[in-house]
């Protein structure tokens, strides 16, 4: 598939392909509800043609209130047992809201040696490619009910720069709940935003914070400024903002802070 020339904000609905990854914190416990403006949000895109994959952390945060946990499980065993459970209830949730625009999701659970195996990597890229030409709406997510801390991504961040090298993906939208990447955390004084990254840029003194206060994921901005790299570095071009202007994203608003992608 040859990909659309994306150089700006502005060209993303003329994307072909684009790779969306929500993180836990926006679509879990107390923000489960973002789920529907969310899936508004890609509707709308796949509506007008736009290949859309995916990517959504969650199924741990999504299963630790039915395995009665109050934190984020420390314990390999417990953090699988709650994946399995809500991994389930997760893909529920998207499907039940994507049958308003008559849109089939279709799961797709990876680990980091699915795509360093060759033959599992040409399944996997085999297997999206056939989905989105039957319009299926890919759901990916790390296959945390078998991945091993020896074999795991660590972050859908990570896996979703990784997913869009497998795809070929003309645009990558890292969402989170801050609306753009910013020189120190955004609460402390002094924090200014960041609009633009040039190819090349180490963005040197920039100081980057943890995990979002939920504390139920695993990312932070270091994993997306890291993520958005590994992507622009093979061409794909990455807009970091907010899950909450994720429909602005889409539609090629002025916002978030945007990583230049290489040239081909």
């Amino acid at each position: 598939m040859t990909r659309s020339v994306i150089r700006s904000r502005a060209d993303i609905p003329a994307a072909r392909r684009v790779v969306v990854k929500v993180g836990s914190s926006s679509i879990s416990g107390d923000n489960a509800g973002q789920i529907a403006p969310l899936v508004d949000a890609l509707a709308t895109a796949h509506a007008r043609g736009t290949e859309i994959i995916l990517v959504s952390s969650g199924a741990i945060a999504t299963g630790m209130p039915y395995l009665q946990l109050d934190a984020r499980p420390n314990d390999l065993a417990t953090q699988q047992a709650a994946a399995a459970v809500g991994q389930n209830v997760l893909i529920f949730r998207y499907q039940e809201s994507l049958r308003r625009y008559r849109i089939v999701a279709g799961q797709v659970l990876l680990t980091a040696g699915d795509l360093e195996n060759p033959t599992h990597r040409s399944n996997a890229q085999r297997a999206m490619d056939r989905l989105l030409g039957l319009r299926i709406l890919p759901i990916v997510n790390e296959n945390d009910t078998v991945a091993t801390h020896e074999i795991r991504f660590g972050d859908n961040d990570r896996l979703a720069a990784m997913v869009s090298q497998l795809v070929g993906a003309d645009a990558l939208i890292l969402l989170s709940d801050v609306d753009a990447l910013y020189t120190r955390p955004p609460q402390e004084p002094g924090a200014v935003k960041i609009t633009d990254v040039p190819v090349g840029d180490d963005l040197a003194g920039v100081t980057f914070g943890d995990i979002g206060a939920a504390g139920v994921g695993t990312g932070g901005a270091a994993t997306k400024v890291s993520a958005a790299r590994l992507a622009a570095a093979s061409g794909t071009a990455v807009l970091v903002t907010s899950t909450t202007l994720v429909a602005d994203a889409l539609a090629g608003a002025p916002i978030g802070t945007w990583f230049e992608p290489a040239a081909p």
